[in-house]
């Protein structure tokens, strides 16, 4: 009888799992389909004039905190002046 119990459990849990393994898979699906729109996107941009690299920059930016980013500049703006590129 504690056969049959395990053998169940197992047999829930193989099901639970490859429930898991699917769910995953999908998401890797859909994944690669946005990346493909987000390409698609940025041809259309560049086809437009724009610069996708700085467009990258700005996505980028966006996402940050704004204390985080002044203090990058401020220490770019040190660093280039130190090297005389300012």
């Amino acid at each position: 009888m504690e056969d049959d119990a395990i053998e169940a459990n197992y047999r829930v849990t193989a099901g639970e799992l490859r429930q898991f393994i699917e769910r995953y898979e999908r998401l890797e699906t859909e994944k690669k389909d946005i990346a493909e729109q987000q390409k698609e996107v940025m041809a259309e941009a560049k086809g437009r004039g724009y610069d996708t690299k700085v467009m990258r920059k700005v996505i980028s930016l966006r996402k940050r905190d704004k204390d985080d980013i002044a203090e990058e500049e401020a220490i770019l703006e040190m660093y280039k002046e130190a090297l005389g590129m300012s």
